[in-house]
């Protein structure tokens, strides 16, 4: 039994050290990347925010459309290097999720969850794995992580 118990722990300390980065870790990668994909898809494309200017909420709607295209083309961009860095995490985590709850108001509220059907599913998954980031912050594998320990 005490053999058992031994593995048992060596096993959750191995894991405890590991949670300290590798969770965080792949959720700034893969948020970032999906962000980054997006911003340069805008960067390389038409504004296609003009006809849907008046559905965003407020005070978005209140922007003329090129200004919000060129602010969330750059907050995507510039979000995304900071994510991968793990620099300014909570802020980016922050502006990704109001990014994504007015995607949520203006494109996939009306259409259902399936992602299939154009519905909020993917959005819901961005604000899950953003909400560790915003809370929990960046992980040990971060430049907020050796800033704050030189602090």
């Amino acid at each position: 039994m005490d053999a058992v118990l031994a593995v048992f722990c060596a096993i959750t300390g191995i894991l405890n050290r590991l949670g300290t980065f590798l969770p965080q870790l792949g959720l700034r990668l893969l948020l970032a990347w999906e962000f980054w994909v997006s911003g340069t898809a805008k960067l390389h494309s038409a504004n296609w925010f003009v006809p849907l200017q008046s559905q965003f909420p407020l005070p978005f709607s209140l922007l003329p459309a090129n200004a919000t295209w060129f602010l969330v083309t750059w907050a995507e961009l510039l979000g995304a290097v900071a994510l991968l860095m793990g620099f300014g995490t909570r802020l980016a985590a922050l502006a990704f999720m109001v990014l994504d709850a007015v995607a949520w108001h203006t494109l996939y509220a009306g259409n259902g969850y399936n992602v299939c059907d154009g519905g909020y599913k993917l959005a819901l998954l961005y604000l899950a794995m953003l909400l560790p980031l915003l809370f929990g912050g960046p992980g040990t594998a971060s430049v907020d992580h050796w800033i704050s320990r030189r602090l």
